[in-house]
Formats: structure tokens, sequence, C-alpha cells
């Protein structure tokens, strides 16, 4: 089998365990905050419900919780595994994110957990109300620490290409840890998580009033899930947007991508709501547009163009050129370390170094590239467009869809009549798996789009794996799948049964306690 087997078997294997990592990232950090919500009103109103519903949804969280960590830490022994070279090039700046997230954030969320578990009787109501938004904040600065990395990915600042030691090396660990697409996508893929919270709370919530269980329970719990699921869908969507620019301005092929637009149109650009992208003729057809909308998205302006997939392809030819210069100077200057005028060749054309590296999948000897090579390479870096095109036209329709679903709940439990219409509340319930979906989909437009590249203009994906056989990935692979499948149904089968036992039966509503301020401080 060749390298490239190892390539796609490697990208298979990591994005299937990535994406399945993903399917509890998003509900513990929803749940945790909505049990912070909860709790916040118990310990408010010393009503005891809220306390049972902290309980209840605080199991459920648990159970999440603990298959994120089991199908998370395998993850990060990949990179060591499948992808030495890309860990070996760029470890010095992508393992500090990585080390950081399992010091302060897991740590911190971990040793909290069990708190919150187990020190109800233990803590005072003030003290436990502080373990528990402990949690949610480890998780989301674990989800922070973890965006920081991949966010560099995306977007490679504060660091710089050393020829002495042939690696990637910080310069400025602040610009790391503020890089803007990190920093955007932190925040769109938090909400994103409220809203799966949210949704799981409210979809539960339908079942238990359509089977006519648990009334009083499940109408608060909707009513927090109501009023905390749309506050998260809006800002889904607004902070989407900011993704949106962020991309528009430091990944112009992934926008052009989304939009299989591959001809740079006069600005501002239209937004593609429908088509049919043909990667064979490089050509949309059947297109439906909105003028003016994505310039207005992705630029924030009405004079500033896009460039097409074409342009961008002819720029990239541009930069694999200006690349091979900067590969010639390193092979010289590997043979003679203290030559100045090669040292200051590198340098000039450094930024390009990886475009020139694109080549070593057309031939070995990219020196002697021919032109035609250098097209192919060229038009390499354009993604797989029509999965990147349906993917964000369908989570961005699932986006809008959740924010007229958390507006009508809103509505219903303000005027306390969530339980007045049955067909609503089996579209609640039916609604469970949509966030979820839209949630890969992102992961889908973000890590895809990014291809060919495992580091943007850095690193080429094919380059970054491990000198191992197809047959040692194919059997961690298998192993990972029948792993997998095996945690996919205990989770599944813990979450059912707690569903359907339930919270406890005539849970009392309680009062509220007006010596709370006593108790709290005992």
């Amino acid at each position: 089998m060749t390298s490239m087997d190892v390539v796609s078997l490697s990208r298979l294997q990591f994005g299937l365990t990535a994406m399945y990592h993903f399917l509890f990232v998003p509900l513990t950090l929803g749940l945790a905050v909505l049990l912070g919500v909860m709790e916040s009103v118990y310990v408010m109103t010393g009503r005891t419900i809220w306390r049972e519903m902290t309980k209840f949804w605080g199991l459920l969280f648990g159970i999440n919780f603990a298959m994120g960590v089991a199908t998370g830490i395998t993850m990060e022994f990949q990179f060591g595994m499948n992808w030495a070279y890309y860990s070996h090039y760029v470890g010095d700046i992508f393992g500090a994110p990585l080390a950081i997230e399992g010091l302060m954030a897991f740590f911190l969320e971990a040793t909290f957990i069990g708190l919150f578990f187990f020190g109800w009787d233990k803590l005072t109501r003030l003290q436990h109300l502080t373990v528990t938004w402990l949690v949610a904040l480890g998780s989301s600065l674990s989800a922070l620490w973890i965006l920081i990395a991949n966010g560099w990915m995306q977007y490679p600042v504060g660091a710089k290409f050393n020829p002495a030691t042939m690696r990637m090396e910080v310069t400025d660990f602040m610009e790391v840890l503020f890089n803007p697409v990190a920093q955007a996508k932190f925040v769109h893929t938090v909400s994103a998580g409220y809203v799966t919270g949210a949704m799981f709370v409210l979809s539960v919530s339908a079942f238990y009033l359509i089977r006519g269980r648990h009334i009083e329970f499940a109408k608060r719990s909707m009513t927090a899930a109501a009023s905390f699921g749309l506050a998260a869908a809006l800002s889904v969507v607004v902070l989407g947007d900011e993704s949106g620019y962020t991309a528009g301005e430091n990944q112009k092929m992934k926008i052009a991508a989304i939009e299989a637009m591959w001809e740079t149109e006069p600005a501002p650009a239209s937004f593609t709501v429908f088509g049919l992208p043909d990667s064979a003729n490089r050509r949309t057809d059947y297109e439906l547009k909105v003028p003016w909308m994505l310039g207005l998205i992705a630029t924030r302006s009405i004079d500033k163009t896009l460039p097409g997939i074409k342009e961008l392809v002819g720029r990239a030819e541009g930069r694999i050129k200006s690349g091979l210069v900067a590969y010639d100077a390193l092979e010289k200057l590997r043979a003679q370390p203290d030559n100045a005028a090669e040292r200051a060749r590198l340098d000039s054309a450094a930024a390009d170094l990886g475009y020139a590296l694109l080549l070593k999948k057309v031939r070995p000897d990219i020196a002697n590239a021919t032109p035609q090579e250098i097209n192919q390479a060229a038009w390499n870096t354009v993604p797989a467009v029509s999965p990147l095109f349906w993917s964000f036209r369908i989570m961005v329709g699932i986006g809008f869809y959740f924010i007229a679903l958390f507006a009508v709940a809103f509505v219903l439990a303000s005027r306390r009549q969530l339980t007045r219409y049955n067909g609503f509340l089996w579209v609640s319930l039916l609604s469970l798996p949509l966030p979820w979906i839209a949630a890969e989909l992102g992961w889908i437009v973000a890590e895809v789009g990014r291809q060919p590249w495992v580091i943007e203009g850095v690193l080429p994906t094919f380059l970054a794996v491990s000198s191992i056989s197809a047959a040692n990935v194919w059997i961690t692979l298998v192993g990972f799948v029948v792993f997998y499948s095996a945690l996919a149904v205990i989770d599944v089968y813990l979450m059912v049964r707690t569903v359907a036992i339930g919270p406890p039966h005539d849970l009392p509503v309680g009062r509220p306690d007006l010596r709370l301020s006593v108790a709290a401080a005992e």
C-alpha cells in the first residue's frame, strides 16, 4: 500500500474519533450552565423542586461527561501514533494549549464534578452553588484551550519556522492565545453547546408532558430551557457571523468553497441560497442568490471584493513558485548554516514554504516541478466543494429553526400554556437530534474546509503522518470502531434508562425559605 493509504486511513480514524467525541462535548457545555441556572434559582428561592431538577439533570450530565472523557483522551494519543511528523513539526506550539487544558481546565472540572455529586449534604447551599458554577467554568475553559489549539491550525500566528531545528517555534504566545480565529470559534462553539443543552432539556421535558408524568418538574425544566435556548440560539447566529467574517479575512479559499464561488464577483458578493456545485466542470448550476449578503457577512463592507476559487488557485500558483525559492534556500542553508545570503533568501519567502511542500504530492524532487505540476498542486488547495456547500446550508437552516422553536417555547412558557399544544410537544421531542447534526456539520465545515492543510499554509496534511504501515492503522481503526460502538450502546442505555426512571415522583414544589441567608452561611 502507498503512503496515501496511510494518510487516508489516519484522517478517517481521527475524523471518526473526533466526531464521536464531539457528540458529548456540546451537551456537557450546555447542561453545565443550565445546572448552574437551576441551582441558582434553588438558592435564591429555596424551592426544593429546583434542587431536585439540578440533581436529575446533573445525573444525565455525569453520564455524558464520563463518556466525553473516555473518548477525548484517545484523541491526544493519536497525535503521537498517527501524526508523528505533525507533532514534531508544530508540537512546541500545539502542545502548549493542550497541556494547559489538562492542567487547568480538566483538573478543575474533574475535581469539582465530584464535589457536585457528593457534596449536597456536606456543603452549604452557596458552597455547592459555587461548585456547580466552577464545573461549568471548567467545561468552558477546556473548550477554550482546545479551540485555541485548533484555531492556530486554521490561522497559524505567533510562530516562525526555525531552519536550525526544522520546526515551527513560538515567537509570541499572546498572539497564539488571542488568535481571532480561535476566539471566534470558541464563542460560536460554546453557544452551540448551550443550544444543545437547552434542546436536550426541552425534548426530555416534552416527553414527560406527552406521557403525563412529572408535570411540575417538566414545566419548570422546559421554561428554563426555552429561555436559555432562545438566548443561545440567537447568539449562535450572531457569533456565526463573526466566524464568517474571520474566515473571510484569513481563510478565503474556505469561504469560496463554502459558496461554490468559482469566479470572483463584483463587490459586494451575493450569497448562494441554493445551487448544484459541479466540481468537474468548475461551475455551480441552478444558483439562487441573495444580492450583497455574502459581501456583508465576509467583509462587512459593500466595496471589498471576495476572490473566487479560480483566482485563489492563481494566487496559490504564485505562492508555490515563491515557496520554491524558500525551499532552495533552505536546502543550501542546511549545507552551509552560516550563509547569510541564503538565510536572507529564506526569510524573504519563508511564508510560502508550505505551498512548495504541496508539490511533494506530485513529485519528490520538487525543485524540478513543471508548470503543469505547479498548476496541479495549486488546484489541490481547493477543498471538497459539494460537502462544504451543503453542510454549511443545512447547519444554518437548523440554526434558524432553533430560533423559531425556542421562541415558540418561550411564548408558551410565558403564557403558562406548555401543556396546551400536544403537537408542539411532539415537535420539541422529535427535534432532539438536530443540535448534534448541526454541530457535526459545523466541524465538517471547519476541518474539511481547511484541507489540504493540517496547518493552514504551513504543513500539508499528507506530510504530517507517522511512518507506519496501513495495516497498523487498520487495526487501530477497527479497534476504535468496536470500542466506541460499545460505548455508544452503553451511553444510550444509561441515558434512556435514567430518563425512563425520571426524577422522584411527587416532588414538592416548596415555598421560599426565608431563612436562606442563615442556612447558606452555616
